[in-house]
């Protein structure tokens, strides 16, 4: 069984006895899980300030090769980051031939479950690209509210609380300290999340990023990703009440299930 090819995204075999262990000190979810076998885990690297730099899933393959999956639009930004720490770290970062293949129903042999949500389905890496996409990944996401780097994560600025990072098991609060460790434990534990990504009710023409304004006028957050009659939005939660506006279309909070 093939799947479709997962476009725009990179993949980098990371070499060295070192390589979960230094992974573990940088990112925001436990990896070590992985030495015990196959999986994938997604997990993100930030700023000292807790801010998003990039996000990018973790696989070990039955071989016991170890991929990082990461968005294209990122790569370099990504592997300079993590070079930059690596330090006499036995880990070296290297360019796979591998390709990622996605896709939804019966996995093929070797394909591991995506660990944010079910309905995104299965990944492989395998030597072929795969099928052309004909899947509306876009839908899925934005039913259940999963970002995507470029889009409703944005560098530097995205927190990842706010981007439903603990619902999507991409952080752990268990695991050691990582880089922006502390503010993402002090946001967890010290206080209400005033802002985040919902998925809205959208009813006219608004293009991606336009402002949404609440009925008093104010500005109440930004629309993301629109798929049919519903998108993500990242809101103040305090002003996301009743029809707020975006562009030339009117926009509600979505409280129906998936």
């Amino acid at each position: 069984m093939q799947g479709e090819a997962a476009q725009d995204r990179r993949v980098v075999a990371v070499e060295g006895a070192d390589g979960l262990t230094f992974l573990q000190g940088m990112v925001t979810n436990d990896v070590l899980s992985l030495g015990k076998g196959p999986g994938l885990v997604w997990a993100a690297l930030l700023t000292p300030q807790g801010k998003y730099l990039a996000d990018f899933l973790i696989a070990r393959l039955a071989d016991g090769t170890l991929l990082l999956d990461l968005p294209e639009g990122l790569a370099d930004a990504t592997l300079r980051r993590l070079s930059m720490y690596r330090l006499r770290a036995d880990v070296r970062l290297v360019p796979s031939p591998l390709q990622v293949q996605r896709g939804l129903g019966d996995a093929p042999a070797g394909a591991l479950p995506d660990p944010r949500h079910p309905a995104l389905g299965w990944r492989a890496y395998t030597e072929s690209a795969g099928s052309a996409p004909a899947i509306d990944w876009d839908a899925i996401r934005v039913a259940h509210v999963i970002p995507e780097a470029g889009r409703e994560l944005v560098v530097d600025d995205s927190y990842i609380l706010e981007a439903g990072f603990e619902r999507l098991h991409g952080v752990d609060f268990r695991k050691g300290c990582y880089v922006g460790q502390e503010v993402t434990a002090r946001m967890k534990h010290k206080t209400e999340l005033k802002k985040g990504l919902v998925r809205v009710r959208i009813a006219g023409d608004a293009p991606f990023g336009a402002d949404i304004t609440a009925q008093d006028g104010k500005v109440a957050g930004t629309l993301f990703t629109r798929a049919g009659d519903r998108a993500i939005a990242h809101l103040r939660l305090d002003r996301a009440t009743g029809t707020m506006q975006a562009g030339a279309a009117q926009v509600w909070l979505d409280d129906t299930t998936g």
